[in-house]
């Protein structure tokens, strides 16, 4: 185990030794991996391997029978090797929490037990240009023949498409009035024909291989997930939560383990040698990391509580109080854990904290970290909070 490893603390034992298969495979080849802007492939076996990408399959269908805490456990330790694996599979966990809260009896059945007996990984088909990552709308329509839905779908970005076993795509019902009348269906690989498009070159989250994909196919009607037209329904209440919780976990994950490397760098005979550790700008710098990142990791917790006791007593999650809960997590974090990692970075130096190569691995955390404001744009989220907030003026807080 490397330095930086580790399981958190709480994690169920019977998934310690799980996670710390793949976060070893996970960090023996993140270098090349990222170099390349190749999809982790040997990492997803042992995901397959290991059961974990059943995490969240109830156990009658073969699963683990986990819930969101074991998730975000998971997401935290891959994040501190490769945040490129922990986005991968907290955005798979995302799309299986998709299909065991929402899918039919029947499309259940077919898939949940393959997704715990690791032949199913699936991707999140969602993003469509003109619209990027909007998710309550589309612009391809779904084509409904008696019993059949034909799929004529392209997308910008598709993580992992090229190795996916399954898709869940988001388009617009059959004989939809509106953009905002959006349905969302499984298609299994063999179901599809894909075409990818354009090259990966980006700056970071390279091993996450989001090319675009044209997929066009002809699916059986039951791999509908939900009711159609209803895709805003599953977003409120699991892919928008979701989403936020898992990228939120990988990107902690990422900044805690770029100061686990840190400190113990700091702390090693070279480290004291070569370092004045009372400097009082150098401590400055790493209590502040650790501050944003503690709090990240407060809020991150507070928000997967209180998911779980409004699921448990009930209550309706589109509350106002809620969702602005829900999207002040992905925007602290995603800013948090970024500026942190800037922290480290003036805390040691060119030396250790922007060259490529070096020992705390900052260069590679900071260019895959600048993406996580990029991912459902802040922006955005702003916007939306801002009329929420218009809509909560007792100010009620979750």
């Amino acid at each position: 185990m490397s330095a930086a490893a580790g399981a958190p603390q709480g994690m169920r034992p019977d998934l310690a030794a799980a996670v710390e298969q793949v976060r070893a495979q996970a960090e023996k080849h993140a270098d090349a991996t990222d170099e390349a802007a190749e999809f982790p492939v040997a990492v997803l076996e042992e995901l397959r391997a290991t059961g974990l990408l059943g995490l969240l399959v109830p156990a009658e269908h073969g699963g683990l029978g986990g819930d969101i805490d074991d998730v975000l456990d998971v997401s935290i330790a891959l994040g501190r090797a490769d945040m490129s694996v922990a986005m991968i599979y907290s955005m798979h966990c995302q799309q299986v929490a998709g299909i065991v809260n929402h899918a039919g009896e029947r499309l259940a059945g077919e898939l949940l037990p393959q997704i715990a007996a690791g032949r199913s990984y699936l991707a999140s088909v969602t993003t469509e240009a003109g619209k990027g990552g909007h998710l309550l709308t589309a612009s391809a329509e779904l084509t409904a023949e008696p019993g059949w839905l034909d799929i004529d779908r392209f997308a910008p970005i598709v993580t992992g498409g090229l190795h996916a076993d399954g898709f869940l795509i988001t388009m617009r019902s059959p004989e939809s009035r509106s953009p905002n009348e959006v349905s969302l269906v499984y298609a299994h690989r063999d179901q599809l024909e894909i075409k990818p498009s354009g090259e990966w070159n980006p700056l970071g989250m390279r091993a996450s291989h989001s090319t675009a994909l044209h997929l066009t196919g002809r699916v059986p009607e039951h791999q509908v997930v939900g009711e159609h037209g209803q895709f805003r329904t599953i977003v409120l209440n699991t892919f928008g939560p979701l989403a936020h919780l898992g990228w939120s976990a990988s990107w902690l994950g990422t900044a805690g383990g770029a100061l686990s490397r840190v400190l113990r760098m700091l702390r090693s005979p070279a480290g004291r040698k070569g370092t004045n550790l009372d400097s009082e700008l150098l401590l400055t710098r790493l209590s502040r990391a650790r501050q944003r990142l503690d709090t990240v990791h407060a809020l991150l917790r507070h928000t997967a509580a209180t998911l779980a006791q409004v699921r448990a007593d009930g209550d309706d999650l589109s509350r106002p109080r809620y969702q602005l809960l829900i999207n002040a997590l992905k925007i602290t974090a995603s800013e948090e854990c970024y500026r942190a990692v800037e922290d480290l970075i003036d805390a040691v130096g060119l030396r250790h904290g922007y060259l490529k190569g070096g020992p705390t691995g900052l260069e590679r955390s900071l260019r895959d970290l600048r993406s996580a404001a990029l991912n459902y744009n802040n922006d955005r989220l702003q916007q939306a909070d801002g009329k929420l907030a218009l809509l909560d003026p007792e100010v009620r807080f979750a």
